[in-house]
């Protein structure tokens, strides 16, 4: 049986009800998180580092002190300091995924600090298997720009699973 554009069964999460989304803010978190996650998604799409993809877009919505801190677990795991590091953690990404189709964001803003419970489907780009998976961030926004992110996978096993050749 070929693996190849295998659909993962879902990881199941509750999601409670809640009202539709506010627009939003020119320039405030969510903007700034709106134009971030589109470009994160391009840039995977065009295969990013490899694939002549340019990160400005992404560059531009980061502070120069950014930190993320990613499970050491992920394939492409481990702190990231700065634009550059930032840089190399998104190549990494493209080079694993070759999509990145976001279904459901879920926002919670508290002041600097947004929660954001992420629905999506990954494509592997080695396997073709699709990921259909859960990923819980927090992103710190001071002036304008991100300063620190922590991503918080809800199944790394499956991440592997369809990493994995």
């Amino acid at each position: 049986m070929s693996t190849e554009n295998t659909v993962l069964p879902p990881t199941p999460m509750p999601a409670p009800e809640s009202a539709p989304a506010a627009a939003p803010e020119p320039g405030g978190a969510l903007a700034v998180l709106e134009t971030f996650f589109a470009a994160e998604a391009a840039y995977v799409a065009a295969g990013g580092r490899l694939g002549g993809a340019s990160f400005a877009e992404l560059a531009a919505c980061l502070d120069p002190d950014v930190v993320m801190y990613q499970s050491p677990g992920l394939p492409y795991g481990g702190p990231r300091y700065g634009p550059s590091g930032i840089e190399d953690f998104m190549a990494a990404m493209s080079e694993a995924w070759q999509d990145m189709e976001f279904l459901e964001q879920r926002f919670a803003v508290d002041g600097d600090s947004v929660a954001i419970l992420n629905h999506g489907l990954l494509t592997a780009r080695a396997t073709g298997r699709v990921l259909d998976t859960w990923v819980m961030q927090m992103i710190t926004i001071r002036n304008g720009l991100i300063t620190e992110i922590r991503p918080f996978y809800w199944d790394t096993k499956a991440v592997d699973a369809a990493l994995t050749p």
